[in-house]
């Protein structure tokens, strides 16, 4: 009984002490719509915390969009294309051969990928001759490790071929 008195007191002393922050967010809060973006393959470091508007990637769950605020994720990345939407407006395409993205509170995002190159390394007449090689392999000519090495190469191919 007595800690109840000695409560009740202090609580007449200092009112303020006791008195819960009302948090909320108004008009006026400053709300950053950039994501700061880290691409990291294992011998360089292609984006370093760098502010970006968007990133597009091949998710295993699906094709996804980061924007700012986007709800914190680990997603595993197939091979394929993801697209970097700066904030000059214009936009960058890699092609990562796998690995994972990161999406962090505070809208950064880490990107760690095995090999990943900018899609304007590739030619698309290499890239066509390519699947017309790959196709003639994966149709039965060799054996069945140069079959399935041939599917994967045609798989790749055609990302490059679409895009």
């Amino acid at each position: 009984m007595n800690s109840l008195r000695i409560a009740r007191a202090a609580t007449r002393a200092f009112p303020t002490a006791l008195r819960l922050q009302r948090q909320s967010r108004g008009y006026a809060d400053a709300v950053s719509d950039k994501i700061q973006l880290t691409l990291a393959l294992p011998h360089q470091s292609i984006y370093k915390s760098t502010d970006v508007v968007q990133v597009n990637l091949a998710a295993e769950s699906g094709e996804m969009g980061v924007l700012a605020n986007h709800v914190p994720s680990i997603e595993q990345l197939k091979p394929g294309l993801i697209e970097i939407i700066e904030e000059s407006g214009g936009s960058k395409q890699f092609f990562l051969s796998g690995g994972f993205a990161i999406v962090q509170p505070g809208s950064k995002l880490s990107i760690n990928a095995v090999e990943g190159f900018p899609l304007e390394d590739f030619s698309i007449d290499a890239v066509r001759s390519q699947i017309t090689e790959a196709q003639k392999i994966a149709s039965g000519g060799g054996s069945e490790q140069d079959i399935a090495e041939a599917k994967i190469e045609l798989e790749a191919s055609r990302i490059f071929q679409a895009a």
